[in-house]
């Protein structure tokens, strides 16, 4: 009896860097919390807050049912903002994958200077996105524009454009500060897409004799649309959920022609205390979201399959 236990006790003991199931949870915990108290917390008390009436004024959560929901669903601007996030994220994404692109088939290759060249374009990424926004409202204000500047003295404009001011000029201003803030990050994700063909087919298209267009189009993007929807995927969450670069610039006007359903749900429910219906409101993301990428990934499993 007594050997066996001097035999059990002279058995190595396993450290906790030896037990993978307990170290796999530990290193799950952080992710796990982060979820639930960022993510599950804020999702399941917004969809409290939109059946009931609270207020910044009447914190109680009194049950009005559907109230909420048919009260936004009867707003015009509710409709403006919805239609407004559907063309605003569609356009936004067509430019930037097709710019990404470009770039990215620039960047992948071998030139001089090319350090300089991939720091310009990541610096929109890594600046702040207040701070560029805030840069922006001046190269795009009425009076002083620098870009109004530069058109006049070659002769292309005779007065001041108003790019803020004119509805379809400052919905494509805000489509064009959130491409260029947005496209570095899809040009980074496909630039890896790009350098992870393997070199084998790169030869084989050389001996080939395969031209810059048709490898392109039968090499380059087929082999990298799955990673190309993961960018879409990215850019079209950080699209949907985006209400900086509208807040700072036009505030959703001139109009509310450039509202989108984020930036009216902080306005409707931070600024004007009306948390329930700011809740709705920006619960409407959600199904707009899921559904976008249960698409994309349904296609890039189509793909692979295929």
């Amino acid at each position: 009896m007594s050997a066996g236990v001097s035999t059990w006790d002279r058995r190595p003991k396993r450290k906790l860097a030896d037990r993978d199931d307990l170290l796999a949870k530990l290193f799950m915990l952080p992710t796990a919390v982060y979820i639930i108290g960022l993510v599950a917390l804020p999702f399941f008390l917004a969809l409290l807050f939109s059946f009931s009436d609270v207020t910044t004024g009447n914190p109680s959560l009194d049950f009005v049912g559907l109230r909420q929901w048919r009260t936004i669903l009867s707003s015009s601007v509710f409709w403006t903002s919805f239609w407004n996030t559907i063309i605003f994220t569609g356009i936004s994404m067509v430019l930037i994958v097709v710019i990404a692109h470009i770039l990215a088939t620039v960047l992948v290759k071998d030139f001089k200077g090319k350090w300089f060249v991939r720091f310009c374009v990541l610096l929109p990424w890594t600046t702040p996105v207040s701070l560029a926004a805030v840069s922006w409202l001046w190269l795009l204000n009425s009076i002083f524009s620098p870009i109004d500047w530069v058109l006049r003295w070659f002769g292309f404009i005779e007065s001041n454009m108003y790019y803020l001011g004119r509805p379809v000029l400052a919905m494509g201003s805000i489509i064009a500060v959130h491409v260029w803030r947005i496209v570095p990050l899809a040009t980074v994700i496909i630039m890896a897409g790009l350098m992870a063909i393997p070199s084998d087919i790169e030869d084989a298209v050389e001996v080939d004799g395969a031209g810059f267009w048709r490898k392109l189009w039968e090499i380059d993007i087929p082999l990298t649309l799955p990673i190309t929807a993961v960018a879409v995927l990215f850019g079209a969450i950080l699209t949907f959920a985006d209400m900086t670069v509208v807040f700072i610039l036009t505030r959703g006007g001139p109009t509310q022609s450039t509202q989108v359903l984020s930036s009216w749900a902080f306005f409707k429910g931070i600024e004007g205390g009306d948390l329930a219906q700011g809740a709705a409101i920006a619960l409407f993301l959600f199904p707009l979201l899921l559904a976008a990428a249960i698409v994309i990934l349904r296609a890039v499993r189509h793909r692979e399959v295929m």
